[in-house]
């Protein structure tokens, strides 16, 4: 029974492998050449410095296994920095998000010229990448002690911007300078999503005797929701992780979490790179976590908006 068994096996031809190889074998050598690059890319720039800083965490001066610097994330200084960054991060994405989707809504479903939206369009693609010491030292020269605005707001207007209690290198000052780029950023994401929102639907409404303010309460936002709070998922992360910004603008005035992990790991007082590393550690599941959620409400908007 057994021989029979086998010869019968053999009989029907090759073994099925299963459609995952088939899939693997039916690619073509030059895709996988074409994508070479960017598996280099991700390799290098973002597997294995991950990886490194992994290992790192759980490795002491001496290069002995320790725990040590997870535990230290506990301790009053650091719970701080993750504090005033995660609040920074947040006031800046709503804020941002708020601004951002106001101004998209009016270039794209107001009555403006075509020319607007193209202006607005092209001015959020250069902005939203506009960070680091150019635009810390733009905000210094605008709003600082001497600073454009603050100097015609005294003399013009007898209006002391400081002492009312503004101060740029602060909570609202580094939030305000992180608006910068996250309104635009705003704009250029939510864009497409506005753009999805069928000019039938907003007809039907106004047939069946709906407001304005009816349709985006019951149908507009609602539809828009998920991109919403995925790109507010995306904003906060945007600003969790800038450094160069609040770097130049602070120095290290504001004990955010980025400051004070670079002054763990290139900084002559705070000079512990293990703790450094779980500093990253921290803010690498933070941001991945936001990262994730986007991409999972983004997934879920779009299968609304084909």
């Amino acid at each position: 029974m057994t021989h029979v068994s086998l010869t019968a096996d053999k009989a029907t031809g090759p073994v099925n492998t299963g459609p995952a190889v088939s899939i693997w074998r039916s690619i073509p050598i030059g895709a996988w050449l074409g994508v070479l690059p960017f598996i280099a890319f991700a390799l290098m720039f973002l597997i294995v410095p991950t990886l490194f800083l992994v290992s790192s965490a759980f490795v002491d001066r001496a290069g002995n296994f320790t725990l040590q610097n997870i535990i230290d994330l506990g301790t009053e200084q650091v719970v701080n920095a993750f504090s005033i960054s995660i609040r920074i991060s947040a006031a800046s994405a709503f804020f941002g998000a708020l601004i951002g989707l106001a101004m998209a809504l009016a270039i794209i479903r107001g009555r403006l010229p075509s020319a607007i939206r193209s202006t607005v369009m092209t001015f959020s693609g250069v902005a939203s990448n506009f960070a680091g010491l150019p635009l810390a030292f733009a905000f210094i020269a605008t709003l600082g002690r001497l600073g454009l605005v603050t100097v015609i707001l005294k003399t013009v207007f007898g209006f002391d911007l400081y002492k009312s209690g503004f101060n740029l290198l602060s909570f609202v000052g580094l939030t305000l300078t992180y608006l910068y780029f996250q309104i635009p950023l705003m704009i250029l994401i939510i864009a497409p999503a506005i753009d999805g929102l069928k000019k039938e639907w907003s007809e039907a409404a106004s047939t069946l005797g709906a407001s304005r303010l009816q349709f985006w309460l019951y149908i507009g936002l609602p539809v828009l929701w998920p991109n919403l709070l995925g790109t507010l998922s995306l904003l906060f992360a945007n600003a969790f992780g800038a450094i160069a910004t609040a770097y130049a603008l602070t120095g290290s005035s504001l004990n955010i979490v980025p400051i004070l992990l670079y002054a763990q790991i290139r900084g002559d007082v705070l000079h512990n790179p293990g703790l450094g590393a779980a500093l990253a550690l921290g803010m690498i599941a933070i941001t991945a976590i936001a990262n994730v959620l986007y991409i999972v409400v983004r997934t879920r908007a779009e299968r609304w908006l084909k």
